[in-house]
C-alpha cells in the first residue's frame, strides 16, 4: 500500500519523523508511516541526517525519561512542578540534578505540572448513549475489502504531551482506511476519522466495529454511522 500524498511543508514531515522515532518501540516503522501519510524511505533519509547526539544530549533524554516515568506514577500527584520533580529523582534514581536543568527539559519537552482543578459533580440528566450489538461477534476476518473495519483510539505520549491516535482498519488486509491524531479524546475525533475513511471508500453493506467507548456509543456518533447506513 502507498502511502497517503500530502502537502506537508519540510517542518511538518520533519515533526512526523521525530513522532515516529518516538514511537518506534510501541508500533512498527511501516505501520507509523502509514499512519503518518510519509514513506518509509523518507524516514529513513531523515534518520540518516541526523547528527550523532553528545553525550549531553543522551543524559538530557535520559533525564527527560526519568521525568515523565514521574509524571505517570500513579502514586504521583500530577501537580509536580520542577523542584518537586528534582526531589523524585534524588529519591528514585540518586540523580542530583540541577534544579534549572529540569525546568529547561521539561520546558523544551512540553511537560508541564498540572494543575489540580476541583471537580464538581453534575446531578442533571445524563447524555444518552446508543449499545450496539456485537455484530462482529469475534469474526475478525472479512472476505472482500470495506466488508468488515475496526476503530479504536490509541493513546500516546511525545515529549511529555498525551496524543490521541484514532484508526479505521480493514480487516480484508488490515490496511489503514483512516487515522486523526489530537490533543483531545473527544466525539470529534472518531468523527473526522469516519468522515475521512467515508470520502476515500464505498461503504455499502460495511460493518463497524468498536468497543463502547463514550465517543462510539454517543447519539451523535450513531446518527452519523445512521445517515451512511453503516
Amino acid at each position: 500500500m502507498s502511502c497517503e500524498k500530502g502537502d506537508d511543508s519540510g517542518k511538518e514531515k520533519s515533526l512526523k519523523y521525530k513522532i515516529i522515532h518516538e514511537l518506534t518501540d510501541q508500533f512498527t516503522i511501516i505501520t507509523l508511516c502509514k499512519i503518518a501519510g510519509v514513506s518509509k524511505s523518507g524516514y529513513y533519509k531523515w534518520l540518516k541526517r541526523q547528527d550523532n547526539p553528545t553525550d549531553k544530549d543522551l543524559e538530557d533524554q535520559s533525564i527527560v525519561t526519568k521525568i515523565i516515568k514521574c509524571q505517570q506514577d500513579p502514586d504521583i500527584n500530577w501537580s509536580y512542578g520542577y523542584p518537586r520533580v528534582q526531589t523524585w529523582l534524588k529519591k528514585m534514581y540518586g540523580l542530583k540534578v540541577n534544579h534549572k536543568r529540569i525546568y529547561r527539559l521539561m520546558k523544551a519537552n512540553g511537560i508541564q505540572a498540572k494543575i489540580r482543578v476541583k471537580k464538581w459533580k453534575h446531578f442533571g440528566r445524563k447524555e444518552k448513549y446508543v449499545v450496539s450489538e456485537n455484530d462482529l461477534n469475534r469474526e475478525f476476518s472479512a472476505s472482500r475489502p470495506n466488508e468488515k473495519w475496526v476503530t479504536d483510539i490509541t493513546y500516546l505520549l511525545f515529549n511529555g504531551k498525551k496524543l490521541y491516535l484514532s484508526t479505521i482498519l480493514d480487516l480484508y488486509n488490515n490496511e489503514i482506511i483512516s487515522y486523526k491524531i489530537s490533543e483531545r479524546n473527544d466525539l470529534k475525533l472518531v468523527a473526522d476519522t469516519v468522515k475521512k475513511a467515508i470520502k476515500k471508500r464505498d461503504v455499502k453493506g460495511l460493518l463497524l466495529h468498536s468497543d463502547q467507548g463514550f465517543q462510539y456509543t454517543s447519539i451523535r456518533y450513531n446518527k452519523l454511522l445512521e445517515r451512511y447506513n453503516i
